[in-house]
C-alpha cells in the first residue's frame, strides 16, 4: 500500500438511519424505512478522500462489539489503511439519523469509544504522518487526540484541516488557531462566533457583506476559513499571501445536484477538500471546487461513508458544471 498522502484522525460511528416522509414532532411516531452502515465524521471523511484515488490513512477508536466488525469489513473491502484503538470497555460509537423526504436530517450521536481515543495512541502512529501532505481532524472524538494529530501534521510540514463539527463546547480558540484551514458549516460558524467571541452572526452568513464576513472569519484564527453553505456553495476567506494569486475572499458556486439525503455532505466536503489539496497543490480555489463536487454527489445517495463518490464520478460532475 502506498504511503498515506492524507491522514484522517477522528470518529467512527455505526449509522442507524431511518427515512420517513416527515420528521416526527415531540411525542409523535412515524413509520419509515431503516438502513445501517459505517459512518462517523472522521471515517466518512477518510472514505471520501480515499475514493478520490488519494492514499489515505484513518486513525480512530472502536469497542469490541458487532459494530466494530462493520468497520473492519468495510475497511477490508475498500482497501483503506486504518489504525484502530480497540477499547474493550467501551461501545463503538453509534448515531440515530432521521431523514425526511427532502433529504433533510437530524442526528443524535453516542460517541462511545471515540471519547477514549487518546493522544498517546495518535502518537504511537507517528510513522503514518511522515508522508502526509494533509492532516484532517474534527471535533467528534477526544479533543486531546485531535490536538495531537494537528501537532504531528505541523511537525511534518502537512497542511492541517480542522472541521469543527459537530458543535462542541470544548473547542477553544487555541485549537482553532493550530489548524491551517477550518471548514465549519453555517451553523457551526454561528456557534463558534458566539461561543468564542460573543458575537452574533446571521444563520445565513451570506446576509453579511462579503468584506464583513471575511473579517469575521479571520477572528477564528486559522489562515483559511471555508464556510460550507449547502446549496449556496462555500465562502472562502484567507489571510493575504497564504495562496498567491487568489483574492482574500470569494464564493465557490454550488454544483447542481438531485439531493435525497444531505447526511454526511459536510464530511464529503472536508474529505474532498483534503483530496483536492493533494490533487491541486497550488490552487485553493480548485481544491474547494473539487470538494463541492464530492459533497454534491454524496447527497444523491442514502447513507454516509458508503455514499461517497468515486474519482470518476467527481470528474464527470466537474466537467458538467464548467
Amino acid at each position: 500500500m502506498n504511503p498515506a498522502k492524507v491522514v484522517v484522525v477522528g470518529s467512527f460511528v455505526q449509522d442507524l438511519a431511518f427515512k420517513t416522509e416527515e420528521l416526527p414532532r415531540s411525542g409523535e411516531t412515524r413509520i419509515g424505512t431503516f438502513l445501517t452502515g459505517p459512518g462517523g465524521k472522521g471515517f466518512n471523511q477518510a472514505v471520501a478522500c480515499h475514493r478520490q484515488g488519494v492514499p489515505t490513512a484513518f486513525i480512530g477508536a472502536v469497542g469490541r462489539d458487532l459494530f466494530a466488525d462493520s468497520i473492519n469489513t468495510f475497511i477490508e473491502n475498500e482497501g483503506i489503511c486504518a489504525a484502530l484503538d480497540i477499547r474493550a470497555g467501551e461501545s463503538t460509537g453509534t448515531a440515530a439519523i432521521l431523514v425526511d423526504h427532502n433529504g433533510q436530517n437530524c442526528i443524535v450521536v453516542a460517541l462511545g469509544a471515540n471519547l477514549s481515543l487518546s493522544a498517546h495512541y495518535v502518537d504511537s502512529q507517528a510513522t503514518l504522518f511522515k508522508s502526509a501532505s494533509v492532516v484532517l481532524v474534527q471535533a467528534e472524538c477526544n479533543l486531546a487526540a485531535t490536538a495531537a494529530a494537528l501537532r504531528h501534521g505541523k511537525a511534518n510540514g502537512a497542511i492541517t484541516i480542522l472541521n469543527p463539527a459537530p458543535i462542541n463546547n470544548e473547542l477553544t480558540a487555541d485549537l482553532l488557531k493550530s489548524a491551517d484551514i477550518l471548514t465549519p458549516n453555517e451553523t457551526e460558524f454561528q456557534f463558534l462566533m458566539q461561543h468564542l467571541f460573543g458575537r452574533r452572526v446571521p444563520s445565513n452568513p451570506l446576509e453579511l457583506p462579503p468584506l464583513e464576513l471575511c473579517e469575521a472569519a479571520k477572528l477564528l484564527g486559522a489562515k483559511t476559513v471555508i464556510i460550507t453553505l449547502g446549496a449556496q456553495g462555500a465562502f472562502v476567506a484567507h489571510t493575504p499571501g497564504v495562496v498567491s494569486g487568489e483574492e482574500p475572499f470569494y464564493l465557490v458556486p454550488p454544483l447542481k445536484s438531485s439531493a435525497i439525503d444531505t447526511t454526511g455532505a459536510g464530511d464529503a466536503f472536508s474529505g474532498g477538500l483534503a483530496a483536492g489539496l493533494v490533487r491541486f497543490p497550488h490552487s485553493l480555489r480548485e481544491a474547494a471546487l473539487y470538494a463541492t463536487a464530492v459533497a454534491s454527489l454524496s447527497t444523491e445517495r442514502v447513507g454516509t461513508a458508503p455514499s461517497m463518490p468515486s474519482v470518476q464520478e467527481v470528474a464527470t460532475r466537474l466537467e458538467a458544471g464548467r
